[in-house]
């Protein structure tokens, strides 16, 4: 499952290489409420065919409006603004106050997409470089902590392509070939631990990279940074423990593990074993996901996936909404369930 960058990106080599003109649209800064996030892209060809989206759809309209009337007319890439009246933001479906800036590229051999398509397919992080007078462009290697800017003066707009978040996922059972594909359509690159063999023989999944080293030594060769998450899905302590161990002493913005709420209370109190410390320990997300009735494996993906997009955008969620709040105010049950087994014998 490609990325919307990597459909776009597709989708403008395909055009060329096909002969048609095209043109290559990037949000670039927004103001206010605005329908789509700096960064986003769309393709439109000289007769009004787009893939991608920078505004959910009224933006679009416009431009392949203008396309369709005058053809592709731009010999350099254009800075476009939407939104900066009220009629504006009527007209253009933006929320009130809402405004967005655009660069309107036109393509073509000089714009390096074919390589810049090569590089991402090999999932290679690229920063693009554009000149906005000329149109040239250089490409070079990006840093996950690098993002989209535009100069003031408007000559030079860099992006970022490629994976810039990574994924590991201990276990290769089922539950983690749905998170996985989630979590490539999300634009993570993947990478999936599990020594038992028995597991890993059925992975098909493209894009995903399946290891059979041990998940400590995993979490230490990927040298995990604040870009990366740790998901912890055998539920054999053996293994989840070791990768968590790990990976709690990295900068890692999401570490979690599956499990009921006495299980990962339990492995809590295992962790401290290991000589981690309360601040580490206190890191760990477990139960994962947020508390939807979820039963199935789909569905426990979708939630999981819920709560680390929380934790990456930094949304606090409230206790009820994690899954040990929201059983145990469904269940009208004491939050830590150490306390309610205690209780009950």
């Amino acid at each position: 499952m490609d990325s919307i960058d990597l459909e776009v990106l597709h989708a403008c080599d395909q055009w060329l290489r096909a002969g048609y003109r095209c043109e290559y649209v990037t949000v670039v800064r927004t103001w206010g409420s605005s329908p789509r996030p700096e960064g986003a892209t769309m393709a439109i060809r000289s007769d009004g065919l787009v893939v991608g989206s920078v505004s959910g759809g009224c933006i679009e309209d416009d431009l392949i409006a203008a396309v369709r009337e005058h053809g592709i007319v731009r010999t350099s890439p254009e800075v476009l603004t939407y939104g900066i009246s009220a009629d504006e933001a009527h007209r253009f479906g933006l929320p009130c106050g809402g405004t967005i800036q655009l660069v309107v590229e036109p393509l073509g051999a000089h714009s390096r997409i074919d390589q810049l398509l090569a590089l991402a397919q090999r999932r290679v992080l690229t920063r693009r470089t554009l000149d906005l007078a000329t149109g040239a462009v250089e490409l070079d290697e990006g840093a996950a902590d690098q993002q989209l800017h535009m100069d003031k003066d408007k000559q030079r707009l860099v992006t970022l392509h490629g994976p810039r978040l990574r994924m590991l996922i201990i276990g290769a059972g089922q539950l983690s070939q749905f998170l996985a594909q989630i979590a490539v359509g999300l634009e993570y690159q993947v990478t999936i631990c599990d020594p038992r063999e028995e597991y890993r023989g059925s992975w098909s999944l493209p894009g995903v990279d399946v290891v059979h080293e041990m998940p400590d030594d995993v979490v230490l060769a990927m040298k995990l940074d604040n870009r990366s998450a740790v998901v912890a899905l055998t539920h054999d302590p053996k293994l989840d423990d070791m990768g968590l161990m790990e990976a709690l002493k990295t900068d890692a913005f999401y570490v979690g593990a599956i499990g009921s709420r006495v299980n990962n209370a339990r492995r809590r109190e295992r962790l401290r074993e290991f000589d981690l410390t309360d601040e580490q320990i206190a890191k760990l997300h477990g139960p994962i996901g947020i508390y939807i009735g979820s039963k199935t494996p789909y569905e426990i993906a979708v939630s999981i996936l819920a709560e680390l997009t929380a934790v990456k955008n930094g949304v606090p969620l409230p206790q009820q909404m994690t899954v040990e709040g929201g059983k145990a105010l469904a269940n009208n049950v004491p939050a830590n369930p150490l306390a309610f087994e205690a209780k009950a014998a």
